[in-house]
């Protein structure tokens, strides 16, 4: 039961990502109606959401989107979790006392029988994913809740301990009479740090393209001080379209800005373009900034190590996020990445969910 409710909790937080005002209130009553109505039928479970977590027409639509992405066209809902059809996974074994006869507690048809499909897609590489994969995949994506890098500020702020605040203290006295009061203290306040993310739009990255946009979309949507970029022949700033809410209509935007879609790679060349018009002037001074790049690098190499080495001596922290970087047998043996690479504060995968979640770990904690 506790792998349907994670499936269904996943569902309402893709509604939220949506657009969907899905209180805790509404999920708890969300999982209380389908306990009522039964997870044998999807279509009972699709009314008792519409009925439970929906607040006006306006969220019908979109409601009816997430759910069709979510749990697929399925006729009947699984009692373990959503997956994508008996064929893929083991037949249900029979129910018996005993442990020999089901093939034991770790046996892999059960462990295979309990997985869910969510969770399968959180591994599995982007640019395998057929089409309706890859809608649930969107709507993961869009549930995601990334943490903004921050760093401390100048200005200090009321706390419950710390260093002791003179002002406020000897202020609270006065209003005594001179008589002692409670000693206020203080602490350095924090505010968002800059994130700047620059994404290889060439031909050689175009399965996963439209997966890193999405999260790029995530990133700028946190309200933070977020910078995004595409590189391939030429450098296009678009962030500005990627503020739309709707996920889709801000990848349309972003595509009617961008020139060079699958084109080629000219890193060094693009790189050298952001620092002189952006980044030394101050966009990435003090930056985090994310390149997200197979490395394909149809320029100049050398070009490439002058710009990453003058963009680390700016940027609080270079991370280089490669899709092949998570593949079994990988070595980054590409000029592009051989010179890019002594540059870098770190080299981390960027294929799949799972390795997205990282790229929003290290961001965060940067």
């Amino acid at each position: 039961m506790r792998d349907v409710e994670e499936v269904l909790l996943g569902f309402t937080r893709a509604l939220r990502a949506a657009g969907v005002n899905v209180t805790t209130d509404r999920e708890m009553g969300y999982l209380e109606a389908v306990a009522l109505v039964g997870l044998d039928d999807v279509g009972a479970t699709y009314t008792a959401g519409r009925a439970t977590l929906c607040s006006g027409p306006d969220d019908l639509d979109r409601y009816d989107q997430v759910f069709h992405a979510w749990f697929g066209d399925r006729a009947e809902l699984p009692r373990s979790v959503p997956r994508e059809s008996p064929r893929e996974i083991a037949a249900p074994l029979p129910v018996s006392d005993d442990p020999e006869e089901t093939g034991g507690e770790g046996s892999p048809d059960v462990l295979n029988a309990a997985a869910s499909e969510a969770e399968v897609l959180r591994h599995r590489d982007v640019a395998s994913l057929d089409g309706r994969q890859k809608a649930l995949l969107d709507a993961m994506i869009a549930s995601l809740r990334p943490r903004p890098p921050r760093r401390r500020a100048i200005r200090r702020t009321p706390w419950r301990r710390g260093e002791v605040d003179l002002h406020r203290t000897l202020r609270a006295s006065l209003q005594q009479l001179g008589e002692p009061a409670v000693v206020a203290h203080r602490r350095r306040a924090t505010q968002p740090r800059r994130l700047v993310l620059l994404v290889d739009v060439s031909a050689s990255m175009r399965p996963y393209a439209d997966a890193l946009l999405r999260l790029c979309h995530r990133l700028v949507q946190t309200g933070a001080p977020v910078e995004v970029f595409t590189l391939g022949t030429r450098l296009t700033r678009i962030t500005a379209a990627l503020r739309a809410h709707d996920p889709e209509r801000a990848l349309v935007r972003a595509g009617d800005e961008v020139p060079d879609w699958s084109g080629g790679t000219r890193l060094g060349e693009t790189l050298a373009a952001f620092l002189d018009r952006w980044g030394a002037r101050g966009m990435a001074r003090g930056a985090v900034v994310v390149v997200l790049s197979d490395g394909w690098e149809r320029g100049d190499a050398r070009q490439l190590g002058e710009q990453m080495q003058r963009l680390q001596r700016l940027a609080r922290r270079v991370v280089w996020v490669n899709p092949h970087r998570g593949k079994a047998g990988y070595e980054p043996l590409q000029s592009g990445i051989v010179a890019a690479l002594p540059h870098c504060d770190d080299f981390i995968a960027g294929h799949s969910l799972r390795s997205f979640e990282a790229v929003l770990e290290v961001v965060g904690g940067a």
